[in-house]
C-alpha cells in the first residue's frame, strides 16, 4: 500500500480510538448533575460506570472472534453505533434504570476497537510504520480522554446533561459516517486475517505469551485505575491543596503520556529490544509515583512528578503493542488483541472499588503506594514474555 493512503488508515483508525476513549469517561463528571435530577448515589452512579467495563470486558474476546471471520471495518462501524446509540438512550434517560442501559449498550460498542483497530492496522499498514502507527492510535486515545471532560462540562453546564449526551451521540453519529465514506480502505489486505475461525483456533489466545500480554494489562490497569479515578481525591486528602492544583496535575498526567506515546512510536521502531524499553519506562514511571505516595515531593511539583510518570509509562504504548503482536499466531490479530485487550477492562473494573475503599479508610497515600506497585509489578510480565525481543523495523 502507498504511505499517503497508510498515513490516510492509520489517522482514520487512531480518529475512531480517540472518539472510543472519549466515550469511556463521559459519564463521569456529569455524576453531579445525573445525581441531582435523578436522585440517585453515588454508588449507583458508579454501578453504571462499572457496567460498562464489565460488558466491555466480557465482549472484547467475543469482539475479537468476529473480527477474525467477518474483517475489522465491519466490526468497528457497529461498534461506534453501539457507542452512539448508548448515549442517546443514556441522553433520554428519566430515570436510572434507563441510564444504566444507556451505559450497557454504549459497553457492548466499546468492546470492538482493539481487537478491530488492531487488525486494520495489522493487515493495511507496512511492518516499517507499524510503530508510528501504533504510537498514533495511542496518542490519539489519550487526546479523547481528554476531550471528553471539556465538552461534557461545556455543554452541560450551558444546556444540561442530557443534552452533553446528545451532543457526544453526535460525534459518535460523524465518525460512523466517515468510517462508512472510506470503507474500500478499510478492508483487510492479508487473506489469513480473513480466514474463518476454527474450534482449534481457539489455542491462539491460550499460548503462553498471549496469557501473559493478558495479564500485562490488567496488572497495568489495576495501577493505571487509580491515578486516572481517585488522583485527584488523594492529592487533595494528603498533601492538602486545592482542588485546582491536584486536577492539573491530573492533566498534566494525560498529557505527558500523550506525549510519552508519540515518542515511543520513534523509539520502538528504532530498537530491537522492546521488553526493555517497557520495562524501563514502566520503572520509572512507578519511581515517580512512589515518591509522591512517599511525600518525598514538594506539593507544588506535583504536575512535575505525574507529568513525568504520564510521559515514562506512555512511551512503552507502541513497544508494548509490538510485543502482543510478535506473540500473536498468523490469521488470528483480532481474537488475540480482544482477549489480551480485555485485560484492561479487567483492571478498571476490578480496583476502583479497593481504591475508594483506601479513601474511606483516610488513607490517599494508599491509592499511590497501590497504584506504583501493579506498575512496578507490571515489569515482570513483560520481562517474563517469550518472544518479547524482535528483530529491529526495517525502515525505507
Amino acid at each position: 500500500m502507498k504511505k499517503p493512503v497508510e498515513t490516510f488508515v492509520i489517522g482514520l483508525v487512531a480518529l475512531s480510538h480517540a472518539v472510543s476513549h472519549f466515550f469511556q469517561i463521559m459519564l463521569a463528571p456529569l455524576f453531579p448533575l445525573i445525581k441531582e435530577d435523578l436522585g440517585v448515589s453515588y454508588a449507583a452512579l458508579g454501578f453504571a460506570v462499572a457496567l460498562f467495563y464489565a460488558l466491555s470486558a466480557v465482549c472484547q474476546p467475543i469482539a475479537g472472534f468476529i473480527v477474525d471471520r467477518f474483517g475489522g471495518r465491519a466490526v468497528l462501524v457497529l461498534g461506534m453505533g453501539g457507542l452512539a446509540l448508548g448515549m442517546v438512550v443514556a441522553g433520554s434517560a428519566g430515570s436510572y434504570p434507563v441510564l444504566v442501559a444507556g451505559a450497557a449498550i454504549a459497553g457492548l460498542g466499546n468492546s470492538v476497537f482493539h481487537p478491530a483497530d488492531f487488525s486494520i492496522l495489522n493487515s493495511r499498514v507496512g511492518a516499517d510504520r507499524l510503530g508510528y502507527a501504533y504510537s498514533a492510535h495511542g496518542v490519539a486515545g489519550a487526546i479523547g480522554y481528554a476531550a471528553s471532560p471539556m465538552l461534557s462540562g461545556v455543554v452541560a453546564v450551558a444546556f444540561g446533561w442530557h443534552a452533553a449526551l446528545f451532543a457526544a451521540a453526535g460525534v459518535g453519529a460523524l465518525m460512523m459516517l466517515l468510517l462508512l465514506s472510506n470503507w474500500s480502505l478499510l478492508a483487510a489486505a492479508l487473506p489469513a486475517e480473513r480466514k474463518p475461525a476454527r474450534p482449534a483456533d481457539l489455542r491462539a489466545i491460550f499460548t503462553a505469551p498471549v496469557v501473559m500480554c493478558f495479564l500485562y494489562f490488567v496488572v497495568y490497569a489495576c495501577g493505571l485505575s487509580g491515578v486516572q479515578s481517585f488522583s485527584v481525591a488523594a492529592m487533595t486528602a494528603q498533601y492538602d491543596v486545592a482542588k485546582q492544583l491536584a486536577f492539573t496535575a491530573l492533566t498534566t498526567y494525560m498529557v505527558g503520556s500523550a506525549i510519552g506515546i508519540f515518542a515511543g512510536g520513534f523509539i520502538a521502531t528504532r530498537t530491537a529490544r522492546h521488553d526493555l524499553v517497557a520495562a524501563t519506562g514502566l520503572f520509572l514511571g512507578a519511581c515517580s509515583v512512589f515518591l509522591i505516595a512517599a511525600h518525598a515531593v514538594p506539593a507544588a511539583s506535583l504536575p512535575l512528578f505525574l507529568g513525568l510518570a504520564g510521559a515514562c509509562i506512555g512511551a512503552t504504548g507502541p513497544s508494548r503493542d509490538l510485543i502482543v503482536r510478535a506473540s500473536t499466531p498468523v490469521g488470528a490479530t483480532g481474537r488475540v488483541y480482544g482477549f489480551v485487550y480485555s485485560g484492561f477492562d479487567v483492571g478498571g473494573f476490578v480496583m476502583p472499588v479497593f481504591y475508594g475503599w483506601l479513601m474511606d479508610h483516610s488513607l490517599p497515600q494508599g491509592v499511590f503506594y497501590v497504584s506504583a506497585v501493579f506498575t512496578a509489578l507490571a515489569m515482570a510480565t513483560v520481562l517474563n514474555l517469550p518472544g518479547r525481543r524482535q528483530p529491529a523495523i526495517q525502515r525505507t
